[in-house]
């Protein structure tokens, strides 16, 4: 695999620009930030209706042969082996010093055959820590010329249950292969807004046809970047670069839900992955930080980056996400605080152009996920 440094575009890149799209250069790519509708107007529409993302930045990779699940699972802390078929799980490449890599969505196919959705600014290196730590077990082939939509919100199973009904029978973190209008289709009930959702990987020269079909739908519009972002931060939801990054270990980043139970200390199949001693170390005693939710008194929004003090003038933390959140219509922020100031309930400031702004600690999300659990 090789990926030109250039700047690339995605199959969609022409209807992007026809619907009046402003495009700005994201992970190599020249994606669409907001449409005409706005990025305000554009979230609240995926959260009342249905909002169509166009994520073929992502990367798309499969691991195929009879060792694919265990030469995975020796990659991340995450139980591969025992993934029922067609079920989607959340898991994170680590490395030696137990800091995150990349997180990413694993589906079962079939015995021998994983499918991965991994972040696009990492597509690149994925591939090769894949190829290079388990390309002798399994067959490791990255994806070309595929594309993936997303179609996020309420209404978005009903708009696809019109033109394949079957789909309303499917739950979260379920998956199926379906031919829509003659189009080969991967779907998974997934997403990244907090909504209930899918996402659909199909060839890229059929792209074009299937989004004008989701788009002749009254309740779907088009969704740029932006509102991806700001509903991923009112969902909670972990950014790669922002929450999770290589000098922090899962547990440092409030992750300790998505290391399967069966890898850890006492499990059946405990550690076998990359800085599986600290992590585990972490899960048992405890970080020195952790991500939380920040709610910013005033309105003022607190951006990413923003030091975070104690009364007294100490660094305690830095906000990893934070900016101003639609459905709520305030502004919210998402930091990592070092764990002791948290367990003493100190009062927290954040340092905004030389002021500070008193933040409280809330939990995750600040909107309710609505995923379909059935």
């Amino acid at each position: 695999m090789s990926i030109d440094k250039k700047i690339r575009t995605t199959s969609l890149y022409q209807m992007h620009l026809d619907a009046g799209a402003k495009m700005v250069p994201f992970a190599g790519y020249e994606m669409p930030v907001s449409y005409p509708l706005g990025i305000k107007k554009e979230h609240i529409h995926t959260r009342e209706k249905a909002g169509l993302f166009d994520v073929s930045h992502m990367g798309q990779i499969r691991l195929v042969g009879k060792n694919a699940k265990r030469a995975l699972e020796s990659l991340v802390p995450v139980d591969i082996i025992d993934l029922p078929l067609m079920k989607l799980r959340y898991a994170l490449f680590t490395n030696k010093d137990g800091g995150v890599m990349d997180d990413l969505m694993v589906t079962n196919l079939g015995d021998e055959d994983l499918f991965l959705v991994v972040n696009a600014a990492c597509k690149e290196a994925d591939f090769e820590h894949l190829q290079n730590s388990i390309g002798v077990e399994c067959k490791v082939e990255f994806l070309e010329d595929v594309a993936l939509l997303a179609l996020q919100g309420p209404k978005a199973h009903e708009v696809l249950a019109e033109i394949t009904p079957c789909t309303s029978e499917m739950t979260f973190m379920t998956a199926k292969q379906l031919v829509i209008n003659g189009i080969n289709c991967f779907i998974t009930r997934s997403g990244y807004t907090g909504e209930d959702g899918f996402e659909i990987s199909l060839p890229a020269k059929d792209a074009e046809d299937l989004a004008k079909l989701l788009l002749s739908n009254e309740e779907v519009e088009w969704v740029g970047l932006g509102a991806r972002d700001s509903l991923r931060l009112e969902a909670g939801l972990s950014l790669y670069g922002h929450e999770l990054d290589n000098d922090h270990s899962p547990v440092e980043s409030s992750l300790n839900w998505a290391l399967s139970k069966v890898r850890r200390t006492g499990g059946e199949r405990q550690g076998g992955y990359l800085g599986d001693d600290i992590i585990m170390s972490h899960l048992n005693e405890g970080s020195e930080s952790k991500v939380v939710g920040l709610q910013p008194e005033g309105r003022m929004p607190v951006r990413d980056g923003a030091l975070i003090e104690d009364d007294l003038g100490n660094e305690v933390g830095k906000v990893t996400s934070g900016g101003f959140g639609p459905s709520l219509e305030k502004p919210i922020a998402i930091a990592r605080v070092e764990t002791h100031y948290l367990e003493n309930q100190s009062k927290l400031f954040a340092l905004v152009r030389g002021k500070k702004i008193a933040v409280e600690v809330v939990r995750l999300p600040f909107v309710k996920q609505n995923y379909y659990r059935g």
